[in-house]
């Protein structure tokens, strides 16, 4: 083990040609990030985590119900041993030939078996009762540095990443999860990294930045599940905004230029040096995709006159005619112990939402 961590931190690789681990250990004159520091975020996390279940239960809750957010789901789907076996056990979204499979299997007509898995689907969605409360937390909002000392700013956003990746586990899964989990894997992993290599200045500056419009973005949700769709337009303006100033703006102008340019200047490339300014890049690339995304929602909230919807937690529509369009021209008699009337559509189902997490 101790032959693979001194492989693993080579301070020909992390550290300039100049610099040793050595260098780095605190004195009466400097201080620097400690790997040690680090194990403060787990105790921390949980906290954090903590803290989080008791304003969503005794603050956030309250809000919502004193804003008259619905609190009722999805309608039901009726329970049947065979569909939920297939649900749960083969697949959510089944094709044609197994819809006609279960048709014939249980006697029920074709549309009444799509019903049934939209609704099914439907039941594991959050409802905009749990968003307000999940999103009025306003989990990407972070606080100023406990104090001047960047370390502790660092410790605390680590720890709040560590929390989130709790909250995945216990929130209702969206369909996104896995691409999430590993989101904060990846943000962990650079932070960890960018501490121990003494990158706190740079790392501290780029959260901040990234911080900046999250606050109006999850704002802009929580008015659109409390039904004041004209804020939620206005806050999501401006969340369009400050996004495209800090991460098209601010970020490569300031950011990069620095890491990019400045510091060769200074340090000098090393191993190390092309990764973490590989992964600035990348992100870059990754802002300018988000970019367009906002503004193809921000002209389509010009002409339609409200933000587009998001598809990764809303309900799903259970209209006939979109039954019709899956199933193209083919049709079904419906059997007489199939479910009838209501297709499930109602106000909660209807409404809009917001654009989803970056």
């Amino acid at each position: 083990m101790a032959g693979i961590l001194a492989w693993f931190w080579n301070e020909r690789f992390w550290l300039p040609h100049n610099v040793t681990w050595a260098d780095l250990k605190n004195t009466e004159e400097a201080t620097f990030p400690q790997a040690e520091d680090l194990y403060l975020a787990f105790p921390l996390a949980v906290c954090i985590f903590m803290i989080r279940l008791v304003f969503e239960r005794f603050i956030a809750r309250p809000c919502a119900l004193g804003l008259k957010i619905q609190a009722n789901g999805p309608q039901k789907a009726q329970h049947n041993a065979i569909l939920e076996k297939v649900f749960t056990a083969i697949t959510k979204h089944p094709d044609e030939k197994r819809l006609e499979g279960l048709s014939k299997q249980l006697d029920w007509d074709v549309r009444t078996i799509q019903r049934w898995f939209r609704q099914r689907r439907n039941q594991e969605k959050p409802k905009n009762f749990q968003h307000f409360w999940v999103i009025s937390f306003v989990p990407n909002e972070k606080s100023e540095p406990l104090t001047a000392d960047l370390h502790y700013y660092y410790i605390v956003e680590l720890s709040f990443y560590w929390s989130l990746m709790f909250s995945q586990f216990t929130d209702i899964k969206r369909k996104d999860f896995l691409i999430m989990f590993m989101h904060h894997i990846a943000t962990v992993s650079l932070m960890t990294f960018s501490y121990v290599n003494n990158m706190v200045r740079v790392g501290t500056l780029v959260m901040c930045l990234h911080d900046a419009a999250d606050i109006l973005l999850e704002a802009a949700k929580m008015a659109n599940y409390a039904k004041c769709q004209r804020l939620c337009d206005v806050l999501f303006v401006m969340f369009a905004l400050v996004f495209i100033i800090t991460r098209l703006g601010i970020y490569p102008i300031w950011i990069l230029n620095t890491t990019l340019f400045e510091s060769w200047d200074v340090v000098g490339p090393y191993p190390s040096w092309w990764v973490f300014n590989l992964l600035l890049t990348l992100l870059q690339v990754l802002h300018c995709f988000w970019s367009y995304l906002i503004v193809k929602i921000a002209c389509k909230a010009v002409s339609k006159g409200k933000v587009s919807k998001d598809d990764r937690s809303d309900i799903e529509s259970s209209s006939d005619e979109e039954d019709a369009q899956s199933l193209g021209k083919k049709t079904h008699v419906p059997a007489t112990n199939g479910t009838s009337g209501s297709n499930g559509t109602n106000g909660y189902l209807t409404r809009t939402a917001c654009p989803g997490e970056q």
